[in-house]
This record gives structure tokens, C-alpha cells and sequence, in this order.
């Protein structure tokens, strides 16, 4: 069903890192437009990491070409992509667990080390660049031997660590005083605040340049989450009772709601306004299609000027 009506009907994801002037990326967006949807230009100061939904490969290649000077070029089949899913779902364990255990390959300029828990967190960390996984999170918080090992497997003398946990982010700011290498922490929160800053990652870039652009993507996002109360209790939106569904903003708990959904309505009321243009929802394992794709259709009708991932 993944290949219906419901997905893009733009075939392909071409993305690559763009050297050129400041001044001509307005023009470059202009033309991207024209070609697709789901575009991301971040950067700054003469190099720029660009993403887009297409299905013409040359015109989106050759705009880059007019702005400046594209490397990195990468094309994914969506529908191809799509179809490999399950398959990849089926065969991940072995690869997903020699990916995160080996932290070696071809030496770069900047390494990237994150905290995340969870096989589908775990694989769109490591599909964004991440060269070592800590596992960790919300009360399993790892310890800064932890993260040092991690830190010192990556293939590089530069290393940016990405907590995704405010209780994790001053566990990770001992690591730098423990090693020969250069370790910089960006404080992300949450995992869709390091998706984020990956997008903006460049592995051949310095430590500085990575720092500065991804703290940028990071800073841009508002993340917030949907749980389940395991006991009953009160928070700034009235008495919660154990097994309510609960909707965390970054200002706390802003609904207790019988079914995720609506505690996912909430959430995304909460944290959407008029400058917002995607909303990424991480979907657990344990959803049910439906109850996704009520979410999608509230976001496509109270907020219909973004666009829903």
C-alpha cells in the first residue's frame, strides 16, 4: 500500500552538497521549486547541502551546475526504496549490529557519534552519517566511559557527539577532556533535532564548519513526543490517569487523551505555527496504520501549508 496514492508521486531524492555564492541561492530555490517538493537548502557561507523530491534528475543537477559547482551527488529511487523496505526490515539485525559495533571505514575530516535506542532510530541514524551508536535515552541514560569508546572508535580526530537527551548532554560534555581528539557537543534533545543537523553534516568539513551549520538545522526544529502514563498523576493540563496517552511540548505536558491520535493532535497543534513548513512524525512500532494516517490527515487539514513526513 506503501506505493499508492498516499506517497509522492515524485520518483526520485536527488541531494548534494553545493559550492557557490550566498547570493545566488534564492534563484537556485526558485528553480528547485519548480522541479519538486520536499526541498532542503541549509548552509551558509559559500558551501550548502541541498535535497529534493523529483523526477526530472538532469534539470535538478544542472541547477546546481548554474548556482555553482554540485558535489557528493546522490540519487535514490523512492519507489525502489519503498519496495526494499520489508526486505531490509527482514535482514537488518546482522548489518545494523556490525554497524554500530564497528565504527571503522574510510578516515574523514569530522565524525559524528549519537545516542538512540531502537532498530528504526538506529537505521536513520546510520543512513544520515552516523559513525558510532550509544544506546540511550529517555531513563537509560549512558555513561560517559560510554560514549568515550564510541567516541574513540570513530575514524576521525574530530568528533561531533549528538545527545538527543538533555539529561545526556552533560554526560557528553566530559568526553572532550578524556581524549586526544577534538569532541564538540551539539545539544540536541531529541532525535528529530539530530536528523536535523545531520542533514547539514558534512564528514569532509572541519569540526568548526560542522558545528556551527548543524547547531543552525538543530536550533530550528520543535520536537515534542507522545507517551503513555504508567501511573496516575497531575501536570500543568489537569489530572492524568495511568494508561492516558500524554502529548510532551517543549513547555511540558500539554494533553492527557484517551488514544495516542488525539494526544498526537494535540501535540502538533502545539508545536506547529506559520512559519513551520514540514512536520516529521517518528511513528513507533507498535502504531497501527490507521492511527498514522489520521495523524497525517489532521496536519494536512488544520495546517495545510506544511507538508508531512
Amino acid at each position: 500500500h506503501l506505493a499508492g496514492s498516499a506517497l509522492s508521486s515524485l520518483r526520485y531524492e536527488v541531494m548534494y552538497l553545493l559550492e557557490a555564492e550566498d547570493a545566488t541561492i534564492p534563484g537556485f530555490k526558485d528553480t528547485w521549486a519548480a522541479l519538486g517538493d520536499s526541498i532542503v537548502v541549509v548552509g551558509g557561507d559559500g558551501l550548502w547541502n541541498c535535497h529534493v523530491h523529483t523526477d526530472d534528475i538532469g534539470g535538478a543537477v544542472e541547477a546546481g551546475i548554474e548556482a555553482g559547482r554540485p558535489r557528493s551527488i546522490r540519487i535514490t529511487d523512492l519507489l525502489e526504496q519503498v519496495e526494499e523496505e520489508q526486505w531490509v526490515r527482514d535482514h537488518e539485525g546482522v548489518a545494523l549490529s556490525e554497524a554500530v559495533d564497528d565504527a571503522g571505514g574510510p578516515a574523514v575530516e569530522t565524525a559524528v557519534v549519537a545516542v538512540g535506542v531502537g532498530d528504526g532510530i538506529r537505521r536513520l541514524l546510520v543512513s544520515m552519517g552516523v559513525h558510532a551508536i550509544v544506546a540511550g535515552g529517555q531513563s537509560m541514560n549512558p555513561s560517559t566511559a560510554q560514549i568515550l569508546e564510541a567516541v574513540e572508535r570513530c575514524p576521525a580526530k574530530s568528533v561531533v557527539v549528538l545527545p538527543n537527551n538533555k539529561n545526556i548532554v552533560p554526560v557528553a560534555r566530559q568526553v572532550d577532556s578524556l581524549t586526544d581528539k577534538r569532541v564538540e557537543v551539539i545539544a540536541t534533545t531529541s532525535v528529530l533535532e539530530a536528523l536535523a543537523a545531520l542533514v547539514a553534516y558534512d564528514p569532509h568539513a572541519e569540526l568548526a564548519q560542522n558545528l556551527a551549520s548543524m547547531e543552525d538545522a538543530a536550533s530550528r526544529v520543535a520536537a515534542g513526543e507522545v507517551t503513555q502514563a504508567v501511573r496516575d498523576s497531575v501536570a500543568e493540563c489537569g489530572p492524568i490517569k495511568s494508561g492516558d496517552w500524554i502529548a510532551i511540548s517543549p513547555e511540558g505536558i500539554c494533553m492527557a487523551a484517551p488514544t495516542a491520535p488525539d494526544a498526537a493532535f494535540a501535540l502538533v497543534d502545539a508545536l506547529v505555527d506559520e512559519d513551520s513548513e514540514i512536520v516529521t512524525v517518528l511513528v513507533g512500532a507498535d502504531v497501527r496504520g490507521a492511527e498514522a494516517q489520521r495523524v497525517r490527515e489532521h496536519v494536512e487539514f488544520r495546517h495545510p501549508h506544511v507538508e508531512v513526513e
